[in-house]
């Protein structure tokens, strides 16, 4: 059976996802692009902007692994679009062109209706509004035997957390403060879920830290 897990999602080293201030022009927030330096050198990340090269080092190898073997993803509308309330803007398609990198089913989070968006590669975005349970439900049914990802943001993976519904985290902390921002662990107590660290990899950019749920 398949894992519910987090991967590849950066934090600074006090703790935040995701700066402040996020809009249309600065989608991460201030500085948030600092965060995310050990990702955009990859040969991953390169070859999922349309580039070639890129390294193929450590940084590279778990970016690599945050794409396997999954089947099914869920986000929140935060992370989808800048827009909030109704979907007064039907064009809105993403932040990632007529093909996004998911190419498996991607089932957004909102409190608003809205017809499912087949996209190029497989991508189809489906939006839910009964809540994290019922996305994870038709996300499982999608993934069949595969893995379920929760790609973000801050608010969507808390929310997951406290609800003891994550297998797996993967964090790679940027060595980086932000200061402020939206912090990821707050209010959140791992040892209590049973999330315990089951790998620890230092590069020149990044620590991954990789949580496992213990039964």
């Amino acid at each position: 059976m398949g894992k519910v897990k987090v991967a590849a999602f950066t934090v600074s080293l006090d703790g935040f996802g995701a700066g402040l201030n996020q809009s249309l022009k600065n989608p991460i927030g201030d500085r948030g692009t600092e965060l995310h330096q050990w990702m955009f050198k990859t040969k991953v990340f390169q070859k999922m902007i349309g580039n070639s090269g890129g390294t193929t080092d450590t940084d590279n190898e778990f970016a690599e692994k945050s794409f396997q073997n999954i089947g099914a993803w869920i986000m929140g509308r935060n992370m989808f679009s800048p827009h909030r309330g109704s979907w007064a803007n039907q064009d809105w398609k993403g932040w990632w062109g007529d093909n996004p990198p998911y190419h498996a089913p991607v089932f957004v989070l909102t409190h608003h209706e809205r017809e499912p968006l087949h996209m190029e590669g497989g991508t189809t975005f489906y939006f839910v509004t009964d809540g994290i349970e019922s996305a994870l439900a038709k996300a499982k049914e999608a993934a069949k035997e595969k893995d379920v990802r929760i790609v973000g943001g801050v608010s969507t993976i808390q929310n997951f957390l406290k609800a003891g519904l994550i297998d797996e985290m993967h964090l790679a902390y940027s060595p980086i403060f932000l200061g402020s921002g939206e912090n990821l662990l707050l209010g959140v107590n791992l040892p209590k879920l049973g999330l315990k660290l089951a790998q620890k990899v230092l590069t020149d950019d990044a620590v991954h830290i990789v949580l496992e749920k213990q039964n």
